[in-house]
């Protein structure tokens, strides 16, 4: 995992409020389950009304009781109500349809389980158990070891292990694999894992980080047809693309975003793919140094990166990334020539560097 993947703090649950590196500890979770940190939002969420809710959730039931029907003849259909946001208490079972982490399961069955009991690379599970108290120490369901979170998220992973050996453990898998279980139960966590590792960040955990190089060249030249400044900007100080995009593609933004605008994301993620996650770090690179005054804030490359890591609050609003992500001025041959153009990059530089 990159060196910029940054330790959450590590805390324990409280009976009463308590001051913890500078965040408040409540003994009332929010309505994402979070005690406190940058996650923690106490106050009510300004959304859609009860009524538009309930319409909505009536709609995706019927949806997914002909899940096949819709994926194949109305396709659109899925896309747009992802887009609107998925409701809450159908987001689990509409997540594991989405990214196919269903049908693995009701055709793998007892493989979890069979995953548990097999043997497993020791240091990769020396690892995982490093890992653990890293992931949302601040969520009631990981902020303590005896809490449930911290064992299922062991299991996830450890069973990732075994059913995947080549790839083995990767530190990014972590917190996605705890935004799975905050969700769904542990097996279907698991399966949904399985998909969006080996299929939407298909090569993201290899040991070389090929592919994350290679889809931070195509950012980079993205950036370049929506916003040449910012582009120019991160040239001059010589940023190169991996030292900002690592954390937001291994992660699937998991560690970027507010929780509200993560959720709405995933929910576009896991039924567009990968290409969201390019759109959203567009996004955010242009809402960081597309205006000259921020750039003029940010004279070298620590500055520069400082900003990356910590956008201003309005540019992470989940109605912000939304309206942004739909006004980007690209289109699908955009993602497929430059996707085409950096692989050949890529390969030849892998052969040259083979033959010396």
């Amino acid at each position: 995992m990159a060196t910029s993947m940054k330790d959450e703090t590590e805390s324990v649950c409280s009976e009463s409020s308590t001051l913890v590196d500078g965040s408040v500890i409540s003994t009332v979770p929010d309505r994402h389950g979070f005690l406190g940190g940058t996650q923690y939002s106490p106050e009510p969420r300004q959304g859609p009304s009860p009524e538009i809710i309930l319409r909505r959730e009536r709609k995706w039931l019927k949806m997914l009781a002909k899940w096949t029907f819709y994926m194949e003849k109305n396709y659109t259909k899925v896309r747009e109500r992802c887009r609107k946001g998925i409701p809450m208490s159908v987001r689990p079972k509409a997540w594991a349809h989405l990214c196919g982490g269903m049908i693995l399961m009701e055709t793998n069955q007892e493989k979890y389980e069979h995953c548990l009991t097999n043997e497993a690379d020791p240091k990769a599970i020396d690892d995982i158990r490093k890992d653990l108290h890293r992931q949302f120490p601040f969520h009631e369901m990981f902020c303590s070891e005896d809490k449930p979170g911290q064992k299922e998220l062991a299991n996830v992973l450890r069973a990732y292990v075994v059913y995947n050996p080549k790839v083995g453990y990767c530190q990014a898998q972590a917190p996605v694999a705890a935004f799975l279980l905050m969700h769904m139960p542990a097996e279907q966590a698991f399966w949904c894992l399985v998909s969006i590792s080996d299929k939407y960040l298909k090569n993201y955990y290899s040991p070389s980080m090929e592919i994350i190089q290679r889809d931070g060249m195509i950012l980079q030249a993205l950036l370049k047809k929506v916003c040449t400044p910012a582009y120019k900007h991160l040239k001059k100080v010589n940023a190169e693309p991996v030292y900002y995009c690592t954390e937001w593609f291994l992660c699937a933004f998991t560690r970027t975003l507010p929780w509200d605008s993560l959720l709405r994301i995933w929910d576009i993620f896991l039924c567009a793919g990968i290409k969201v996650l390019f759109k959203v770090a567009l996004v955010i690179l242009v809402g960081c140094l597309g205006s000259a005054k921020n750039r003029k804030r940010c004279p070298g490359l620590c500055e520069t990166l400082d900003l990356l890591r910590n956008p201003p609050e309005e540019v992470l609003c989940e109605d912000y990334l939304i309206n942004h992500m739909g006004k980007l001025n690209l289109t699908e041959k955009d993602f497929e020539d430059e996707h085409k153009k950096q692989t050949l990059k890529m390969r030849k530089n892998s052969s040259s560097n083979g033959s010396r």
